[in-house]
């Protein structure tokens, strides 16, 4: 694979003709929102058109999963959490890592002290909130690592609860804790009047259950034509430059987030929250995986492979490539 991919970027070189617009189609993993600002910045900014690139980004939503969006060609390449792209790849999806811009995760499990929730030996008894569509794939490692039954059979396990993507269950007393992201549904439950004081957070990522999460994966077979791989050295190049520009203009870049949202759901002040939060996972990474990131993901899961909802049951092969990031970002950026 990695042999493969340098050749074709060598043979194609850098440089794409000022006239050539080559169409790459991104697939995001959720709504637009300043999670993924690099790519809107990328756009607005015409660091897309100076690769000599046309790009057209696809939002996500509760019901579009980006692996199956990608397996059926309606995406280039996605943005997706490594946990559901190993998933994938071992079911059979080729997908592979072709840079990763979020350095660090902003996933957590968020619990109301008044629920007698302070350790996680606390746990047992209570309603714990989980996104699915491949975000529950950490947090079933993790109540494996604990041993933790998640099937709420007996009190000394936890009931699982499907949480919607929004922060309703812990305002309406439906569960005891519930998924958020430091950049967005945290937000949203100190701004429904619930203080920090009256809160507890399990960061997965100190917990040592780190996963990386928002990831540029493309298909395996993709990667093995040569003008494709020119393309995403291009498209990586552009959408790094855009995240370092949106970490350095976050009220611009959040402003511009605004602009692109069709469905006019996104205010300017949240979407300013959640770049400053962003930044802080971004700030990071110059876009290239950092193969000890790779390996904290996977020996996560492997260390306590769930049999209620298991990622992957094997080492995984040839599901990141840094040939891509060496081209793209070997210059100046």
């Amino acid at each position: 694979m990695k042999t493969l991919v340098t050749a074709a970027v060598a043979a194609l070189g850098l440089a794409a003709p000022a006239w050539a617009q080559d169409e790459v189609t991104l697939q995001l993993k959720w709504v637009t929102q300043a999670q993924f600002a690099g790519y809107y910045v990328a756009q607005d900014q015409g660091f897309y058109e100076e690769e000599g690139l046309d790009v057209t980004i696809l939002p996500g939503g509760p019901d579009i999963a980006p692996e199956q969006v990608i397996a059926g060609d309606g995406a280039d390449v996605i943005t997706t959490w490594m946990a559901a792209a190993l998933a994938a790849r071992e079911r059979g999806l080729g997908l592979v890592n072709i840079a990763q811009p979020f350095k660090t995760g902003g996933l957590q499990l968020t619990c109301l002290k008044s629920s007698g929730i302070e350790t996680e030996e606390d746990f047992p008894g209570k309603t714990l909130g989980v996104w699915f569509y491949g975000n529950e794939y950490p947090f079933y490692a993790w109540m494996a690592q604990l041993g933790i039954a998640t099937d709420g059979a007996d009190e000394d396990g936890v009931d699982v609860l499907r949480q919607a993507f929004n922060v309703n269950p812990l305002l309406e007393g439906q569960a005891d804790c519930i998924s958020t992201m430091t950049y967005n549904e945290y937000g949203q439950v100190l701004d429904a009047g619930i203080s920090e004081d009256e809160l507890v957070n399990f960061n997965y990522l100190e917990m040592g259950n780190g996963m990386l999460e928002d990831g540029l994966y493309v298909l395996e077979e993709d990667l093995e034509d040569p003008e494709f791989a020119d393309k995403m050295v291009r498209f990586v190049r552009a959408s790094m430059k855009g995240w370092k520009w949106a970490e350095e203009n976050p009220e611009e870049a959040a402003q511009i987030v605004v602009d692109n949202d069709q469905t006019g759901a996104q205010t300017l002040e949240h979407q300013i929250y959640m770049m400053g939060e962003v930044a802080k996972l971004t700030e990071g990474s110059e876009g290239a995986l950092d193969p000890a990131d790779y390996e904290q993901t996977v020996a996560t899961l492997l260390s306590a492979v769930s049999e209620d909802n298991p990622a992957i049951t094997e080492e995984p092969e040839g599901a990141y490539t840094t040939d891509i990031t060496d081209e793209a970002l070997g210059g100046d950026m």
